[in-house]
């Protein structure tokens, strides 16, 4: 049997990505949600962990004076609760080299477009205010860099006709919700590495 692995959620938001890792982890991913961090103290994310039993730590504007500080904050509680990969889902802060150095290679990012097209918080906007055919999820780690990373996945997501803004942004979602989870089932099975070339090999 494999061994769970033990993750970080950061997130700032509703947290709908933490609920899809959450329900797909009661549904036997091999995946143990160690500790949970917000950077704001409404975010709608902390009462998913919450309801879960996950421990959260959670921030404010204040305490991201010294985002250096703010991120040794954060890797000491990773630590402390064990975690093995750090997970950004709906996280809206730049992460420093302070949590890249303590977890090389381990932080993963979630991103609502086909990078390296659309990179920045709008994706979904510029994506569709561009009028592309065809947009979609991907998920990478994370690097010094914003949005750029080693691609571990990439899934496609059509652009209807008759598509809204928010009718695209559900859908492509709906695809996060079952990418993140499959891309931390590959992990947990020990399948993806990142060559010296700085890419992504999914192993057999």
């Amino acid at each position: 049997m494999t061994d769970k692995l033990k993750i970080g959620v950061l997130l700032s938001g509703s947290g709908t990505n933490l609920q899809a890792i959450i329900d797909a982890a009661e549904e036997g991913l091999p995946v143990d949600i160690v500790q949970v961090v917000s950077s704001r103290p409404d975010a709608y994310g902390i009462e998913r962990a919450k309801t879960a039993g996950i421990p959260v730590l959670v921030l404010n504007r204040a305490l991201y004076a010294d985002v250096q500080a703010a991120d040794a904050m954060i890797v000491d509680a990773l630590k402390a609760a064990e975690a093995e990969y750090v997970v950004m889902a709906g996280y809206m802060r730049m992460v420093t080299n302070v949590l890249l150095d303590a977890y090389p290679n381990r932080v993963l990012n979630l991103h609502p477009a086909l990078l390296p097209s659309f990179k920045g918080a709008h994706a979904i906007q510029d994506a569709f205010d561009y009028g592309v055919k065809v947009t979609g999820v991907t998920v990478h780690f994370a690097n010094e860099e914003y949005d750029k990373g080693p691609i571990v996945a990439q899934r496609p997501v059509e652009v209807f006709e008759d598509d809204t803004v928010d009718t695209l942004e559900e859908r492509i979602h709906a695809v996060e919700h079952v990418l993140y989870p499959e891309v931390l089932g590959l992990i947990a099975e020990g399948r993806v590495e990142v060559t010296a070339e700085g890419k992504v090999r999914i192993h057999e």
